[in-house]
């Protein structure tokens, strides 16, 4: 046990300094995820013999109810309202297409039975979201059209029909008695009615309770997404549909601290991407996929030059989209963790199949992201598909304007550069306003007449700076015997790009010059870029 648990510690942790490796690099961060499995699996140099599919699809399955809620839930429906019959139309007719389409290459080339056929078709018809999501943001692919919004809502939404195949063809190949409309009916019906139920329940009880334990409100949307993928499953419906809806709803609805909540589902959601990829790389064995290789390569080839950009014409053509868009729809129909997690429950239901299904599809996976995900921001440039205009990540929920407000505070002493000043008089940066003066008990809106005082408390208000990925704060104690106690800033060497930007001492918070002289037991923020 303690073994295992100094395992995940150490490969998460490797999996976090590879990603930030990777974002300088052109190759995806989830394709290093997948080779660092490889490399602690059985062939690999950590020789860990791990074969259970059982334990695997339960981690993966639990991932991927984290990584679809978050899809829809990060789905910002205003931006994405334009392409919204497009993208649902991606979702269900592209996939039964794309479906259709690599069911019959596959038993015309490959020479299967017709069943096994469209039942490989229906494990790899989905667009895979985490793979989508993580191109475009660490990309950062602005691209025209409304095209992210597009891929994002059709990638977010496509696995529910691609699983819902799935389950239809184990069926009829395991020789069970199915109704088609019923069982369709079921999991749609059922998956829509739970999702959308879970969803609405979770947002009023959000918006009229306060609750007394601290974070309150992530435990209870953890909860909210739970309930809504198990209650469907239960009753013959289609989780992963109700988990996305119960997401959308919820993400685009006035919850209390939404921004929190995006913020600790997208730390999870990242946590559950490095699993599913290390676990799938560690489950491989690479000395198996040669036996596999040429098929996967065959209809990964075909899935992309053929299937998946045949489905997306039919689809935008009749809306009139840009041949460029439909273009880089097409190239960007990456696949992913789900189908290998389809894949593991083909395995497991033991419907008889002529290649090791897992293994088929975890290398057309594998070449998916390696050549679609690496070449998906060149295939955007040459076709003219960038806009330098656009931001992508307006296309999420969690994203926020550079107008975005922020509300900073100033003490007005005897001697400030500004007492005795007009407001009209002070010279404030242009994108500054005070928007409130607190003088006293008194609050005053302020004019360009208005005069101010010492004992002043200026309220001012700024654009919020959000994109400071690579503006790094840490704090630093100062404690008796430090060699910083008793200097002035302008004494202590600090290196380069480093500003201490705060002063914590008691009670009180201290924004610092070059003269301000530290005291044993100060709290400095420290700013480094």
């Amino acid at each position: 046990m303690n073994q295992i648990i100094l395992l995940v510690g150490v490969v998460i942790m490797i999996c976090v300094l590879m990603g930030r490796l990777t974002s300088r690099l052109a190759v995806p961060s989830l394709l290093i995820f997948i080779g660092l499995g490889m490399l602690f699996g059985e062939d690999g140099i950590f020789r860990i013999v791990f074969d259970d599919y059982g334990v695997t699809e339960t981690i993966c399955s639990v991932s991927l109810i984290f990584i679809i809620f978050y899809g829809g839930f990060g789905t910002n429906v205003k931006e994405a309202k334009s392409v919204a019959a497009k993208a649902l139309l991606l979702s269900t007719l592209g996939v039964a297409l794309t479906t259709g389409f690599v069911g019959v290459f596959v038993h015309l080339v490959l020479r299967l039975p017709w069943l096994e056929s469209f039942l490989v078709g229906s494990v790899i018809a989905s667009t895979d979201a985490a793979s989508v999501f993580n191109i475009l943001r660490t990309k950062k692919l602005d691209l025209k059209y409304h095209t992210a919004s597009l891929l994002e809502l059709e990638s977010g939404s496509n696995d529910p029909v691609s699983y819902m195949l799935t389950v239809v063809f184990i069926a009829m190949m395991s020789g069970k008695a199915v109704s088609l409309p019923l069982m369709l009916a079921q999991q749609i019906g059922f998956g829509l009615a739970c999702g959308a139920a879970a969803g609405r329940l979770a947002v009023l009880a959000m918006e009229r309770f306060s609750f007394q334990i601290e974070e309150g409100n992530t435990i209870f949307a953890v909860a909210a997404m739970l309930v809504s993928y198990a209650l469907p499953q239960v009753i013959g419906g289609n989780g992963y549909l109700a988990v996305y809806l119960c997401g959308i709803i919820m993400g685009n609805s006035r919850i209390p601290e939404k921004r929190n909540l995006m913020h600790v589902f997208d730390t999870v959601t990242g946590i559950a991407q490095m699993m599913i990829f290390f676990l799938l790389g560690l489950l491989a064995t690479p000395s198996e996929l040669p036996a596999v290789l040429l098929p996967a390569a065959l209809i990964m080839l075909f899935m992309t030059v053929i299937a998946r950009p045949a489905a997306a014409a039919a689809i935008l053509l009749p809306f009139r989209s840009h041949i460029r868009q439909i273009g880089v729809v097409s190239w960007a129909g990456l696949r992913g963790a789900a189908s290998i997690v389809f894949a593991i429950m083909a395995v497991l239901s033991k419907v008889p199949m002529h290649y090791n299904l897992y293994n088929l599809v975890f290398c057309v996976v594998l070449l998916s992201i390696a050549v679609q995900g690496t070449f998906l921001p060149l295939v955007s440039e040459k076709l003219r598909m960038i806009d330098r205009n656009m931001d992508v990540r307006r296309t999420f929920n969690d994203y926020e304007e550079e107008s975005s407000i922020h509300f900073v505070k100033t003490h007005i002493q005897e001697g400030h550069l500004f007492c005795g000043k007009r407001v009209r008089d002070i010279s404030l940066p242009p994108e500054m306003l005070i928007v409130m003066i607190l003088r006293g008990e008194e609050k005053r809106i302020p004019n360009g007449d208005t005069l101010l005082l010492a004992g002043d408390l200026l309220i001012l208000a700024a654009p919020e700076f959000t994109e400071g990925e690579n503006l790094i704060l840490r704090e630093r104690t100062t404690v008796r015997g430090d060699k910083w106690t008793g200097k002035t800033l302008k004494e202590v060497p600090l290196s380069k790009g480093t500003l201490v930007v705060s002063v914590r001492r008691g009670e009180e918070t201290l924004i610092p010059t070059g003269n301000t002289r530290i005291q044993e037991g100060d709290i400095l923020i420290i700013a480094k870029y």
